[in-house]
């Protein structure tokens, strides 16, 4: 049995923390052909979604996609995102919440295919904090010395770097 990643619990546990703190969480998205959303709004292959108790309806966030209906320009539209895509999950008022990287499905693309290498996954939004499911060897060997300098730099609100 091939194990579950753990990508869409932390989405779900970001989501969960902006809704408790009263924050609107947003969803950066890569898209790809396999993801359904507007495509007026897409800019640079990338759209940012408010996925907000009161900009949704029928939000479900589960181990394969988030899919929800909202409106843009006062037109409901089915929103469906794989969570390989989904880029970061974040308050849009302080910028906190979790990065992560992107594996683009595409609508043509199987579950039995290898996931794509290293090099070629996207970087992560800045600020945020990064988040693999599978840390490469570079992530597995840093030392607490670094994240503890880097930590040090900012003096705005940020998260801690997740290796």
């Amino acid at each position: 049995m091939q194990e579950i990643s753990t990508k869409p619990y932390f989405m779900r546990a970001i989501y969960e923390w902006c809704t408790d703190n009263g924050f609107t969480p947003y969803l950066a998205v890569k898209v790809g052909s396999a993801a359904r959303v507007p495509m007026e709004f897409v800019r640079n292959g990338e759209i940012v979604l408010n996925i907000s108790f009161g900009a949704t309806s029928g939000l479900k966030m589960d181990n394969d996609a988030v899919t929800f209906k909202a409106r843009f320009g006062g037109v409901s539209r089915d929103i469906y995102v794989p969570v390989e895509n989904v880029m970061a999950v974040y308050a849009s008022e302080n910028g906190q919440g979790m990065a992560f990287e992107v594996e683009l499905i595409e609508a043509d693309e199987t579950e039995a295919e290898a996931p794509a290498p290293v090099e070629a996954v996207s970087k992560p939004v800045l600020g945020l904090a990064a988040v693999s499911s599978k840390p490469s060897l570079v992530e597995a060997t840093a030392s607490g010395d670094e994240q503890k300098k880097s930590e040090k730099k900012s003096e705005k609100p940020s998260l801690k770097i997740i290796k």
